[in-house]
């Protein structure tokens, strides 16, 4: 773990931790998976599905045995690291370089996921993923990006050899003058301006040599147009729409900038930024409908692909709040966890059904910009929302 400093600065000393060591599965260590799977199979398949409630045996000097969980020890070890790090650098910029059971633990615990659901995250090595936190241990924490390879020459992680049911790349729409200003743009039908354009343009380009059999998009000319233009090196895919996959209704609030909202509605203003979950917009939507809707319309994808002989890969174009909704409730995160996924304009998404569409899903890797920029830090507009 070393703090990020300028080139021209001191390399920073490199700062050891035991709270970054990777998960104890002391009774499997050194074996191959085939192995394990022969000689601990229900042990096996707790890892591979129910982690939570994976428990081993240890054998103590004086013949008694020792039962241990070792995810519950893992996240507890996660938060550990959180706390003590947060108390020491908030504020600063910090590098923490791991291993992949702990990485997925520190991601989940940030924001807000148990053991449970450890295998929903994807982590390659030497990937990049950021988070961003608001304030201390508690309080609001951003998963900017997940699992970044681009810099390794892999655009996308590859799926699972056994993988079964759909892949989903959702895409969250180009830049709109809208977007740039800070208006909040809700369901008024506000076109791409030129960046949102480009960003379209370098999106197409990022996938062009990814297969796709389906591709979806809200209804709504910014997915709509971001989609056409990804679709030019897909000629033979039909692009379907999805009206639940609309942006939020911000009611009032549409055509406005922050700043006057804040002047006309100072209390409701700081309640969405703070607990999105208990605000209803005045003449327009509230997070639980939006769930509703974006749960019904992601399920509609899921399934219609999932109707395939062989996998499918099917591209999803939709909107902030959309993609937020949905990304949350994928892993069982309601509307009061709204802010924990950012979604950059044009930033790709990878969601994978390995074992079937009525099987739990793998964030693949989440929010990735590289195209756009060139770097790993999402620098699109930062949007209304």
């Amino acid at each position: 773990m070393a703090e990020l400093q300028k080139a021209s600065q001191p390399v920073p000393k490199v700062q050891l931790t035991d709270d970054l060591k990777e998960v104890n599965l002391m009774l499997w260590e050194g074996m191959l998976f085939r192995d394990v799977k022969d000689k601990y199979p229900e042990d096996y398949r707790h890892w591979q599905e129910q982690p939570h409630l994976l428990r081993m045996q240890i054998s103590n000097e004086d013949g008694t045995t020792t039962e241990f969980a070792p995810f519950d020890s893992l996240f507890q070890q996660a938060k550990r690291f959180w706390q003590w790090l947060l108390a020491k650098h908030l504020g600063q910029t910090i590098l923490a370089v791991a291993h992949s059971g702990i990485n997925r633990a520190l991601i989940s615990t940030a924001v807000g996921l148990t053991p449970e659901t450890f295998q929903v995250f994807q982590k390659g090595n030497c990937s990049i993923s950021i988070l961003n936190f608001m304030g201390g241990w508690g309080d609001v924490v951003q998963l900017e990006s997940l699992n970044q390879t681009a810099h390794l020459g892999i655009k996308l992680p590859a799926p699972k050899t056994d993988h079964r049911g759909p892949r989903l790349l959702l895409v969250r729409h180009g830049e709109t003058d809208w977007n740039r200003q800070g208006r909040f743009q809700g369901q008024i039908d506000v076109p791409l301006n030129e960046t949102g354009r480009q960003q379209g343009a370098r999106v197409a380009e990022f996938l062009r040599d990814v297969p796709l059999q389906r591709a979806f998009t809200s209804p709504l000319l910014r997915p709509k147009e971001t989609a056409e233009l990804i679709l030019q090196y897909h000629p033979g895919v039909a692009l379907e729409l999805v009206d639940d996959l609309k942006e939020i209704s911000h009611g009032l609030w549409e055509g406005k900038l922050e700043v006057e909202i804040r002047r006309d509605y100072p209390d409701l203003l700081h309640q969405w930024q703070t607990v999105p979950e208990t605000v209803q917009m005045p003449e327009g939507e509230n997070l639980h409908q939006v769930w509703k809707r974006a749960i019904a319309g992601w399920q509609h994808i899921v399934q219609t692909c999932a109707q395939s002989e062989t996998p499918v890969t099917a591209l999803v174009v939709a909107h902030d709040a959309v993609n937020k909704a949905i990304l949350c409730s994928l892993f069982g995160l309601g509307p009061s966890s709204f802010w924990a996924f950012k979604q950059g304009n044009g930033g790709v998404t990878v969601v994978d059904y390995p074992k079937g569409a009525n099987a739990p899903p793998v964030l693949q890797t989440m929010n990735i910009t590289s195209h756009l920029s060139g770097g790993v830090l999402d620098k699109t507009a930062a949007g209304a929302l």
